[in-house]
């Protein structure tokens, strides 16, 4: 059994929010695998979304004390996640690195999204998901 269904957030520009997510997920191995006009959805099986991009007018940011965590495959994924997210305007909230602070093989990564979302790639090898 698992916790979430899915979980969806608010952007303010869905073609540009989804360039963004479509390079930052599929470093992590998760594609884009539903869409409409002013909808994405992401997952890993065709027609599973668990993740979901809307466009929402007025926009209104999750801001400070909420951030998503995606499950990463691995440091170099983690690694990845993080370039291809700056590269595509995300902006940096955290070096990949290790955060022993949360045990010794926890390895993140942290960004914000152009809509000031914060997302986190981890992989805790020392307990996985």
């Amino acid at each position: 059994m698992r916790m979430l269904h899915h979980i969806s957030l608010p952007v303010a520009n869905i073609e540009k929010s989804s360039v963004l997510y479509d390079a930052a997920l599929s470093a992590l191995g998760y594609k884009r695998i539903c869409y409409a006009k002013d909808f994405v959805g992401y997952g890993i099986e065709d027609g599973k979304d668990q993740f979901a991009i809307k466009k929402i007018e007025p926009l209104i940011s999750s801001g400070p004390g909420f951030h998503l965590a995606f499950h990463a495959p691995s440091r170099d994924a983690v690694d990845l996640f993080h370039a291809v997210a700056f590269e595509n305007g995300a902006t940096s909230n955290g070096e990949p690195g290790l955060r022993e602070q949360y045990g010794p093989n926890f390895y993140a990564a942290f960004i914000m999204d152009v809509d000031g979302h914060r997302f986190e790639a981890v992989i805790n090898e020392s307990r996985e998901i």
